[in-house]
């Protein structure tokens, strides 16, 4: 540990899940530290653009700007949580169990793949559901129309559910395949910006907003494949 720290600031979103961890973090160490949690989305876009920054969480150790979680970690030469493979695998384990039981379900049922599909997102839906504030709330920091129009956050689940309903009882078809595209696509786009552009660390949502499920290719695979599923429905069904 770096013993000369003696002060420590973190900025960040109440739902943060990597400011939480820098929390734990500093705690762990025994370092003192104000945790500074934004009030609202307006208090942390405004303290972005006063610090010059494009993501938080921040952190100041001793009045210097270090960076996120990552960067306190290499700091304090602690390693990164989850870094290692077995850690990694430990944050993917809520998606495979999701859709490891949805397969089942699908081979059990003989519902095939378009059953597979709408098995699996009842099932993210179910998890979304449970806490659907919490889902809004990690939903909306990497969303891109969610946070223009929150309706959008809070029937993310539901629609999800309709669409995974219509796959299982081949119903209304035309209209849940619809659905699929234009939310696929978006949220494919909302992540690739977030992830790629941003190059923001952030949790996904799909399974619910209290997992420490890494926004990335898992994520991005899952709304392409629902973007994609969405398309080959309307072109069978032209």
């Amino acid at each position: 540990m770096d013993t000369l720290v003696r002060r420590a600031h973190v900025y960040r979103a109440a739902t943060c899940p990597w400011g939480k961890k820098a929390a734990d973090l500093l705690a762990s160490q025994h370092i003192n530290f104000m945790d500074h949690t934004f009030a609202s989305r307006e208090e942390e876009e405004a303290f972005k653009r006063q610090e010059g920054v494009s993501t938080t969480p921040q952190v100041y150790l001793d009045g210097r700007r270090i960076g996120g979680y990552t960067e306190l970690a290499q700091r304090l030469n602690s390693g990164l949580e989850g870094g290692s493979d077995e850690g990694q695998l430990q944050a993917y384990l809520p998606v495979v169990a999701v859709f490891a039981t949805a397969l089942l379900m699908a081979l059990a049922s003989g519902a095939g793949l378009m059953g597979f599909m709408g098995f699996s997102l009842c099932l993210l839906a179910c998890l979304k559901l449970m806490d659907l504030r919490s889902f809004v709330d990690g939903f909306m920091q990497y969303d891109l129309l969610a946070p223009r129009v929150p309706t959008y956050g809070w029937t993310y689940p539901f629609l999800e559910l309709a669409v995974g309903l219509a796959l299982l009882g081949s119903m209304a078809l035309t209209p849940m395949a619809w659905v699929a595209l234009v939310v696929g696509v978006i949220g494919g786009t909302s992540i690739l910006k977030a992830v790629y552009v941003d190059k923001q660390d952030l949790n996904c949502a799909c399974v619910g907003g209290n997992y420490d499920v890494p926004l990335g290719f898992v994520s991005f695979t899952e709304n392409a494949v629902m973007a994609g599923m969405g398309a080959a429905i309307l072109l069978r069904l032209m």
